[in-house]
């Protein structure tokens, strides 16, 4: 899956910083650097689904994003943060594979 856009909102982007200390810049670092993206859930909307996005910025943070999929291809960040020690090893099998 290719994303070629970001939808901000306001009340995501303080949840990710002040409660993940993740910046919006790791975050399209993430979703704009090829990650491995998973399926989490279906949508309240129609087409419009929760996906997890997992990376790693270039300075070696291990991160993954949740975002909703909107039409044509744009991500709405909803969520950021560390994977946890399981997600690495997921990650990393996955980066493999």
């Amino acid at each position: 899956m290719r994303l070629y856009d970001i939808i901000w909102k306001n009340a995501f982007v303080e949840k990710i910083g002040a409660k993940h200390h993740v910046t919006t810049d790791e975050v399209e670092e993430i979703l704009f650097a090829e990650p491995h993206i998973r399926f989490e859930a279906k949508g309240h909307v129609k087409g419009e689904h929760l996906y997890a996005a997992y990376g790693q910025t270039v300075v070696g943070r291990y991160l993954v994003v949740f975002f909703i999929l909107k039409r044509r291809m744009a991500a709405l960040p909803i969520s950021a943060r560390e994977m946890s020690r399981s997600e690495k090893k997921y990650y990393n099998a996955q980066k493999k594979g």
